[in-house]
């Protein structure tokens, strides 16, 4: 009797073991838009090691690149890219990621105004679109809403002539996949409020 419920539990478990560790139920990425093209539906992100939206670490090199799900139910709002993938204030530092040699540039900034705390609706936020550049004073203002920092850098001329977009810190996205490359499922976390109903 024992033998025969041994071998019956053998028989059901077995078959489920092989369907359950035969599946693939997929991976997950995230990471910072550092380019999005609309008509072929791609989106280049540099991966966060961490995965920790108050610590990233946007240090994973190459970028990466995956086809947007065709099903609109699949993908979320599309992504705003910007090459600024951190902003040291501490030790007044930006860096960007460079498209043309595909690598990181690290550029030492003078601050001129820095305002700390600074939240959505706050005042200083108000009809204003960031990066605000000024050529004439030589200056960039950034906002970082991760950081909570406003904040008037002057950089060397040579780099005033970069797109606004250089400045600006992409959307964080996640994606969900089998095939390299290919996205199954979008997810804007930036732009997508988990809580509204």
């Amino acid at each position: 009797m024992l033998k025969k419920s041994i071998w019956l539990s053998l028989v059901v478990a077995l078959p489920l073991t092989f369907l359950f560790g035969c599946m693939d139920f997929g991976k997950v990425d995230q990471g910072r838009a550092v380019s999005f093209d609309k008509d072929k539906r791609t989106v280049t992100i540099i991966r966060d090691k961490r995965i920790d939206t108050q610590n990233p670490d946007y240090s994973y090199l190459p970028p990466l690149t995956y086809e947007l799900p065709t099903d609109p139910v699949e993908t979320g709002p599309e992504p705003k890219a910007g090459g600024r993938v951190k902003l040291d204030t501490e030790k007044n530092q930006i860096v960007i990621f460079d498209a043309r040699t595909q690598n990181f540039k690290t550029i030492d900034f003078k601050v001129v105004e820095k305002k700390e705390g600074v939240r959505s609706g706050d005042p200083a936020l108000q009809g204003k679109s960031f990066p605000v550049i000024d050529k004439s004073k030589q200056t960039i203002t950034i906002y970082s809403g991760r950081q909570n920092v406003l904040e008037t850098i002057s950089v060397p001329e040579e780099y005033l002539s970069l797109p606004p977009s250089t400045w600006d810190a992409g959307d964080e996205v996640r994606i969900y996949y089998k095939q390299e490359g290919k996205a199954l499922r979008f997810m804007n976390i930036s732009r997508t409020d988990i809580f509204k109903k």
